[in-house]
């Protein structure tokens, strides 16, 4: 035991010397604070200050000067060749008024900052969002920005309202009938569209997509179908939406993630967002008003659903009307793109592998044993070969670059002191195509997320090819802060891709390279001209 406390002294005072003098009293305390608490483990890591640093001119010219390594990347090419640069672990200055981030690609530094967020879990970002609502549009959002900007105690109780509403299965799976006729229109949409000779889909078929995820998640949050799919009178608010969501997607990954002064002064890309977000209120205020106004009505007329009928903003309009109309906008904005992106991804990856899609379209037979047979909550259990597919189309092609938070506590990262307080990025790109984590990683392989049954005797079990590091792979992200609507999601793709398997042989027969563009999250990169035959029975 002397040895040991003898041993920590010479670090402790080998690593004090090594500090400048304006960061020995922040590290003393945190010492003195690991001493009294017997962390060994922090008292043997290095110091923060040690941990490899970006220069922050370097970076910027990087970024932004002609010629700069980093400027003509995309977003998800940048972090990759950052890791490459940098190492597994760097620390990157703040620019122009943004935060500074220690980024990690080191998947066990994953589970020790989610273990360590706190009650209510800081999550970096949407800054450009929280301005529009916090100062911009200050007087429409009174205070409630929503679940996804918000912080804090403010964000812990919107969370507690909604959460019960939107987290619990029993008020997803009343959507089955309505989300299961919403399919029926999309099938119907696609046969309308395709050439008549190579039953191929036009290059705008992503608007189709964007019209299908809104329509379905307009069922949950408006208990409304817009008409989307089968009223092309109806298209142009719902075109706008598309457009403006893009633009917000595109422009705020810009003004976030790369240097850029509109803190201080307003710029023509603040402008341009201000005005998309400005587009993005005004379209999902109008359909939430719109259903606002239906249900009073209703009420006035004596109208009375079950509990078990009621859509989520009539469930939220009881508690409150600001908190309802706030989550059905953030649901509406929210639900487009990225349930698109993910659906694209997922059928690409269908397309590209015949033999995986037979396999699936098997299984969904048993589900669906006629193309129009309707879903039932009994049946729907039983897909465990569909939720393997979207598991690993989301682990080959995922939506977004990482995630982020602030530690709540002092923490050990790959072997460094990291104090309360600091911003973590956290990047899994490497991990999720790396055969150490994911054996075979290069291939698409739903199997990995099956179960082995206990006689199974091939040569390579589901169960050798799942990662043995459950943080690597949280497309939803992970504890308090995970995404609301990820029922509604998952549902919306479930039914969706069951559906489409069950009418179409799917084909894909253009390059994929760069399919997707990342922005703040990936976005289809290329026309999506899939090509649906019809299956005979």
């Amino acid at each position: 035991m002397l040895k040991v406390r003898s041993g920590l002294s010479a670090l402790i005072q080998s690593q004090k010397a090594a500090l400048s003098l304006g960061n020995q009293k922040r590290w003393q305390t945190n010492v003195a604070t690991a001493e009294a608490r017997g962390d060994s483990e922090w008292l043997q890591a290095k110091p923060f200050e040690e941990i490899p640093r970006i220069n922050m001119v370097s970076l910027m010219m990087k970024m932004s000067m002609p010629g700069g390594k980093y400027k003509n990347m995309e977003l998800m090419d940048i972090f990759k060749s950052m890791r490459r640069d940098y190492g597994e672990i760097f620390f990157m200055p703040g620019m122009m008024g943004g935060p500074a981030f220690l980024s990690t690609h080191n998947p066990e530094d994953f589970e020790v900052v989610f273990r360590n967020e706190g009650v209510w879990p800081h999550r970096p970002g949407n800054d450009t969002l929280r301005y529009h609502r916090e100062v911009y549009q200050k007087d429409f959002y009174d205070g409630v920005v929503g679940i996804i900007p918000s912080q804090g105690k403010s964000w812990g109780d919107f969370r507690t309202t909604v959460n019960p509403v939107l987290m619990q299965p029993k008020n997803v799976r009343m959507y089955y009938k309505k989300m299961s006729l919403v399919n029926q229109e999309f099938v119907q949409r696609i046969r309308e569209t395709r050439d008549t000779n190579t039953l191929e889909v036009p290059d705008d078929f992503i608007d189709t997509v964007n019209r299908w995820t809104l329509e379905s998640v307009s069922v949950v949050a408006l208990d409304k179908q817009l008409g989307l799919l089968k009223d092309v009178n109806k298209e142009s608010e719902a075109l706008r939406l598309f457009h403006y969501l893009d633009e917000f997607f595109i422009v705020a990954a810009d003004l976030e993630m790369k240097p850029s002064p509109w803190r201080y002064i307003k710029t023509p890309k603040l402008k341009r967002l201000l005005t998309a977000l400005d587009g993005i209120q005004e379209v999902t205020s109008a359909y939430v008003e719109e259903a606002i106004v239906r249900l009073e009505k209703e009420a006035k007329e004596g109208v009375v659903r079950p509990e078990n009928e009621q859509s989520v903003l009539e469930k939220l309009l009881k508690v409150n009307k600001k908190v309802a109309t706030v989550m059905a906008m953030d649901m509406l904005m929210a639900g487009v793109d990225t349930t698109s992106s993910t659906f694209a991804a997922l059928l690409l990856c269908l397309a590209e592998n015949p033999e995986k899609q037979e396999k699936l379209r098997e299984e969904v037979m048993k589900v669906l044993p006629q193309k129009d047979s309707e879903f039932t909550e009994a049946s729907m259990k039983n897909v465990p070969y569909l939720r393997a597919c979207i598991k690993e189309s989301q682990r080959v092609r995922p939506l977004i670059v990482g995630n982020a938070r602030v530690l709540a506590k002092d923490s050990v990262l790959s072997g460094y002191q990291v104090p309360a307080g600091t911003y973590i990025s956290i990047v899994p790109l490497h991990p999720l195509t790396d055969d150490e984590y994911f054996p075979q990683a290069s291939e698409f392989l739903p199997e990995r997320w099956l179960r082995t049954p206990k006689d199974d005797q091939s040569k390579c079990p589901a169960n050798e090819l799942k990662s043995k590091n459950p943080f690597v792979f949280l497309p939803f992200g992970f504890g308090p802060r995970m995404c609301v609507g990820k029922r509604i999601v998952e549902m919306e793709l479930e039914l969706g891709i069951a559906r489409i398997i069950r009418n179409f042989k799917v084909e894909f027969n253009y390059p994929t390279e760069n399919a997707f563009k990342s922005a703040l999250i990936n976005l289809p990169n290329i026309p999506l001209k899939f090509k649906f035959t019809d299956l005979q029975n």
